[in-house]
């Protein structure tokens, strides 16, 4: 390769163009925040040329939601790790919802753009909601391993929608200040979370 060649001429210099792009994006996210996210950008926090991500990527659009994805990707393992700590099925269920908070907060800009994605297409991504082994089929699989009935497809969605929805709204609300004093005599912000998903009924009915 010679210095005068174009850009759009050198070679790559990952095996997978696509994946370097992702991960770099995933840095300058969590370094600077969405704003900071460009194609431009990303091509420079991968050391390729600025042509390179249009390869992969028609604009920034389609990288945000490649980073989406990688997102629901890691949620998934975080709450794997969860289930795989514990042995009750109380335990395993409460668990999911204290991975789900910490994920956000470790994550906050990932998070949005998670969410940010899936509004603007009115839906999770498909795959997020069939695939048993992404974040939201963990959690169908956590509640049926609890007792729910895999046959009553209804209840067990509506079952899936309410664990999801209050470890969403958990993680919106736990850094309100009126919190602090609960979280200091319980113990600490984890011990909060396990203190309120405890006590969300639909989290102990039957469990």
């Amino acid at each position: 390769m010679r210095e005068s060649d174009p850009p759009e001429s050198r070679p790559y210099h990952h095996g997978d163009l696509r994946r370097a792009l992702v991960e770099a994006a995933c840095r300058l996210l969590e370094r600077e925040g969405a704003a900071a996210l460009s194609l431009r950008a990303v091509a420079r926090e991968a050391g390729v040329s600025p042509a390179a991500p249009y390869h992969h990527f028609k604009d920034k659009s389609e990288l945000l939601d490649a980073v989406a994805h990688e997102g629901w990707d890691k949620l998934a393992i975080a709450f794997q790790a969860a289930r795989e700590a514990h042995t009750s099925a109380r335990d395993r269920v409460r668990e999911l919802g204290v991975a789900y908070v910490g994920f956000a907060n470790r994550h906050p800009d990932l998070y949005r753009v998670m969410y940010d994605c899936s509004r603007d297409k009115a839906d999770m991504p498909a795959d997020v909601l069939e695939d048993e082994n992404s974040a939201y089929g963990r959690v169908k699989n956590v509640l049926i391993s609890a007792g729910a009935d895999p046959a009553d497809e209804i209840s067990l969605e509506l079952a899936t929608i309410a664990c999801w929805c209050a470890a969403h709204g958990l993680a919106e609300m736990t850094s309100f200040k009126q919190f602090d004093p609960l979280k200091d005599a319980l113990g600490g912000e984890e011990a909060f979370l396990r203190g309120v998903l405890d006590h969300v009924a639909v989290f102990t009915k039957g469990l």
